[in-house]
């Protein structure tokens, strides 16, 4: 990626070498895995558990540790990706005659606490809608990386773009319209149905973000869309599911198949048309 052109966005809180404890009540294990589930697949949890969450304990701190260098790169990069979907989407609001309100991005190590809980590492990032803020330990990457063999800075980019995706669907009532649909569900199978449709929107609206930036600034090298559609892919639900329990089970995705997080993420690169992005007004996101 050619991110010289691109600002460091100041909406960044680095909460790196504090630790956080606190304790989960009103759902016990049960509770504990949604969360665990919904933040390593990047959707606010506040979506499922409804206000389960209740804070415990006061977060402990203890002054931040000293970063090495390549976080310290890493967290320039973070901040230049955060800062060009910035720019990119102030835009698009401007031009439909709206303002885009910036989210901050938390960056953490080992735990976190947010307006929707309680968050280890391991849950990888996640958006969280009622205090408007993307979280994430950098660690994630070598995961990304090495775990889900998506290696590149485009794959690490897109991981941020989506989670803004959120931040968009936040600003624009799509979140709420979800959760309460999602409250009325009557099945499992039905809830899950609505979270896939708004994954699978924001990863066509972070293909919307690349699609602006690359048009405007020419960030995009050669192989940066296929290392992005490959990231795509490896954290598809049949694909995760693959890999943790050997079979997949459709009926459990929240988040759409790989096929589908890559027809999706690249519909939003070629067409930049919001109008393309509405996965709830298609009978099928197939």
């Amino acid at each position: 990626m050619r991110l010289d052109e691109e600002q460091e966005s100041q909406n960044i809180e680095d909460r790196r070498g504090f630790r956080v404890s606190r304790g989960v009540a009103g759902g016990g294990i049960g509770t504990i895995v949604i969360v665990l589930v919904a933040l390593y697949f990047g959707v606010d949890p506040s979506l499922l558990l409804q206000g389960n969450l209740q804070e415990t304990n006061v977060p402990q701190g203890t002054s931040p540790q000293s970063q090495s260098s390549s976080q310290d790169e890493m967290r320039q990069f973070v901040a230049r990706v955060l800062g060009s979907t910035e720019r990119t989407w102030s835009k698009i609001f401007q031009a439909a005659g709206r303002t885009y309100e910036k989210p901050t991005l938390v960056l953490f190590s080992d735990t976190v606490q947010s307006a929707c809980g309680f968050a280890q590492a391991a849950a990888g990032p996640f958006y969280c809608g009622p205090d408007r803020k993307v979280y994430i330990d950098l660690s994630f990457y070598r995961d990304l990386r090495q775990r889900f063999q998506a290696p590149g800075d485009f794959a690490q980019a897109y991981v941020i773009a989506h989670e803004v995706g959120h931040h968009v669907q936040n600003l624009l009532g799509i979140m709420s319209k979800v959760q309460s649909l999602q409250s009325r569900a009557t099945t499992r199978n039905e809830a899950n149905a609505l979270s896939v449709r708004l994954e699978l929107q924001a990863d066509c609206l972070a293909g919307i973000w690349a699609s602006y930036a690359n048009r405007e600034r020419n960030i995009l090298e050669q192989g940066d869309v296929e290392e992005g559609l490959n990231a795509a892919a490896q954290i598809g639900d049949d694909r995760m599911q693959k890999r943790a329990q050997g079979y997949v089970v459709p009926e459990g995705f929240t988040h759409g198949s790989a096929e589908q997080r890559v027809q999706w993420f690249r519909r939003g690169i070629e067409s930049a048309d919001l109008k393309q992005c509405d996965t709830f007004a298609r009978r099928s996101v197939s």
